[in-house]
């Protein structure tokens, strides 16, 4: 039987040479994500809701080193200072450093919807690009706090007796630094966040 092409033998040949030009990359499977380390807080899937509404994942921080923290919302005493702490040591990076991400976490889903959050970040002048207040429910409020070390009780007021502490998580969320310091920026950690690299 005889064969025929469509195309003239030489026209066919290029193609086949231009295919074989092709790079292997092109043909090969999609790379995967590199698997979070063991000790990395991004391991725990906590869902969260911040002050805009928008679904996201503890591990949607990965890729970047972030402040992380727990508070809730009608603390008038403790959790204003870990603000201001928060904003002192943003104040005190070098340029580099200075538009760290921050995530706030309420220790209060009950109260601290999505409202209360918004509200919340108006009138501490949070910078919503950078800075996320989010929420989650309860039973992931004790996984990630228990992640992170932040000890938490309610008490019958409805109030919390909670640990103050502000965390820095590496690019992976590996815990790297904790400061206790309220009001102020602890220069001790703000020199480990300059020295991360960017």
């Amino acid at each position: 039987m005889k064969i025929t092409f469509s195309l003239p033998c030489r026209h066919i040949c290029r193609l086949f040479a231009a295919t074989m030009l092709i790079p292997l990359s092109v043909w090969a499977a999609p790379t995967k994500t590199p698997a979070l380390p063991a000790n990395s807080v991004y391991q725990l899937p906590v869902p969260f809701t911040d002050q805009d509404g928008r679904a996201s994942t503890l591990a949607d921080w990965r890729g970047k080193p972030v402040m992380i923290t727990m508070f809730y919302s009608s603390c008038q005493f403790v959790c204003p200072r870990i603000v201001e702490a928060l904003k002192k040591t943003e104040a005190s990076l070098a340029p580099q450093h200075a538009k760290l991400p921050v995530l706030m976490v309420t220790l209060d889903p009950a109260r601290d919807d999505t409202a209360t959050l918004k509200a919340m970040a108006a009138e501490r002048h949070i910078d919503p690009k950078r800075w996320t207040l989010a929420r989650t429910d309860a039973r992931n409020v004790r996984k990630l706090a228990a992640m992170l070390g932040i000890q938490y009780r309610e008490l019958p007021s409805g109030e919390f007796n909670h640990s103050s502490v502000i965390i820095l998580l590496d690019a992976e969320g590996r815990v790297i630094g904790k400061t206790s310091t309220l009001g102020e920026a602890d220069p001790a950690f703000v020199k480990l966040v300059n020295q991360l690299k960017r």
